[in-house]
């Protein structure tokens, strides 16, 4: 699918310096687009699992097509970047119990509750740990806010709620942006924190509203080997034990200490909320088995003609979850959409640009491990890059295509950080498509891929993707879709590779993020976060410093 006349022409007007061939852009191809995609998730590369033998088929794999889009090694002749990990497998996890209330409580591992650690240790015990409901667990001193105050939970377990407390509120309006999630409300954020004020352990509360995941995918993703960076000092300032338990079994906890789960759920939601003791204790132990290895990022470049030492990028996460829970005898998560698909984009991305010849800055194609992980290769680059941060413009992550066919309207994820996000309207618009905001901002899209790394530091990324709008079917269509893709298919066996798929709207938005890279490559300028971005002041410094 080739751009349109008007689609082209507003490409060469925005381009603040667009040479002769990146005017004329070239086609997207869709062989490509299925052809990676149906081979990255094939049941030969085992769910792409880091580590694994999954990897090594499919980095060779992205390292061939790379090589063969034209581009070069990415890392000083090399196609890839080490990344040090640690693997950890709970094994012998015993049944996490509360005592001193009015009934025991025990919740059993898998069924009730999925434990980990970051530490890097053979053995976890917990005994009779004095446990606190934290409410959302949120220190956040620029919005008046602090569920630790005046509670010591120094060797003590709490208790999480999930999402943020005004998640529940319709639009952007409320302290925490109403049902936009904002960081605080991600798990990582949630554990992050319950370290630094010293629990011992910290367990959320899954909810599947406010998660907007159900059981299955916490129960997928926590439970079997569980990867981590390997770092000094192996991880010994975090929580023992970190995890989630069933919303019921909440209830059950809260009934055994004299409490009303639903009573202090809405009291965590205000602010000046104190946490509460619960008069009961935790206790809980498992070993772990350590295995120290390393995973890789690739990396190729094609080097730009008088700004070779400005960078800007594309990424796309390469891994997946590997084996996993069977369905009907199916145990390989395929991730055919999450991610094979946007390593298929990576690629047509690489060999568009590359056939439109090299731009004036530097086009870096970076596909990351780990993602599933929680963004660890996307990390581990941003704090080890290989080309400056101070030096890189800016770019575009994709985490998913839309095969659903094309849309009336483009999504942007975490919609007015960036000024990225005006030099995307424009070529949305020329597609004769129209930006809206997040349909489900209370998923938190905007901390849960690979751009996010790179945002923490400074760096603009966008990420965003086709809306719900389909032209052939409309909104509920779309919005069926997305349901069934979550229900039924995300992070479970079932995404799979489907010859019936519809790239015709994948295609518009590749078109999109071409569009968007090849300016930024041409161009002279640095976008920058907007003045209210939490990144700002990263970015001015990281720039201020180059």
């Amino acid at each position: 699918m080739r751009l349109s006349p008007t689609f082209a022409v507003i490409l060469g007007a925005v381009a603040l310096s667009t040479s002769a061939t990146a005017q004329t852009a070239p086609a997207i191809s869709v062989q490509t687009l299925k052809e990676v995609t149906k081979t990255l998730s094939s049941d030969a590369y085992e769910g792409r699992k880091p580590t694994t033998p999954g990897e090594d088929k499919a980095t060779d794999y992205i390292v061939a097509r790379f090589k063969a889009a034209g581009l070069k090694p990415g890392n000083n002749g090399s196609w890839f970047q080490p990344v040090p990990l640690v693997e950890l497998t709970a094994r012998d996890v015993t049944p996490m119990t509360f005592s001193g209330g009015k009934t025991p409580v025990a919740l059993q591992y898998r069924q009730d509750v999925v434990l980990a650690t970051y530490r890097v240790t053979p053995t976890i015990a917990i005994k009779d740990s004095p446990v606190v409901f934290v409410g959302y667990g949120i220190t956040a001193p620029e919005r008046g806010w602090d569920d630790y105050a005046g509670v010591d939970v120094h060797g003590k377990t709490v208790v999480i709620l999930v999402n943020d407390p005004d998640w529940q509120t319709p639009g952007r309006d409320g302290l925490f942006e109403g049902k936009a999630m904002t960081y605080y409300g991600r798990w990582t954020y949630k554990f992050e924190e319950a370290a630094r004020h010293g629990a011992t352990a910290a367990i959320i509360v899954h909810d599947t509203e406010p998660a907007a995941y159900g059981w299955g995918v916490v129960q997928s993703s926590w439970t079997g080997p569980q990867l981590e960076l390997d770092e000094k000092g192996d991880h010994a300032d975090q929580s023992a034990a970190i995890g989630w338990m069933q919303l019921a079994k909440a209830k059950e906890l809260f009934a055994s200490a004299g409490q009303n789960f639903e009573t202090l759920s809405a009291a965590a939601k205000t602010k000046g909320f104190t946490a509460v003791p619960l008069g009961v204790t935790a206790s809980v132990s498992f070993a772990n088995t350590i295995k120290r290895q390393a995973s890789k990022n690739v990396i190729g470049i094609l080097p730009g003609t008088t700004a070779p030492k400005d960078y800007v990028f594309y990424t796309a996460h390469w891994d997946h979850l590997g084996h996993c829970d069977a369905v009907n005898g199916d145990d390989i998560c395929n991730g055919a959409l999450d991610n094979a698909s946007g390593v298929a984009g990576l690629v047509a991305l690489a060999e568009a640009n590359a056939k439109a010849g090299p731009a004036k800055r530097s086009l870096v194609f970076l596909s990351v491990t780990c993602e599933e992980c929680g963004l660890l290769g996307s990390r581990y680059y941003a704090e080890h890059p290989i080309y400056p941060l101070a030096q890189t413009v800016g770019g575009v992550n994709m985490d998913g295509l839309n095969v659903k066919g094309r849309t009336r309207d483009f999504v942007v994820a975490g919609a007015g950080k960036s000024e990225l996000e005006d030099r995307m309207k424009l070529l949305v618009e020329a597609q004769d498509r129209v930006i809206k905001p997040e349909p489900n901002p209370e998923r938190g899209g905007y901390f849960r891929s690979d751009h996010f790394s790179f945002a923490k530091l400074g760096v603009p990324m966008f990420d965003g993707g086709a809306g719900e709008d389909l032209r052939v079917g409309g909104v509920a269509a779309g919005h069926a879709a997305t349901l069934d893709y979550i229900q039924n298919r995300y992070h479970k066996p079932q995404d799979e590779y489907n010859a019936a798929w519809d790239w015709s709207g994948a295609v518009e938005d590749v078109q999109l993020y071409y569009a968007l890279g090849r300016q930024l490559a041409d161009g002279t300028d640095w976008p920058n976060w907007y003045k209210s971005a939490e990144f700002r002041a990263v970015r001015d410094t990281s720039r201020a410093g180059k």
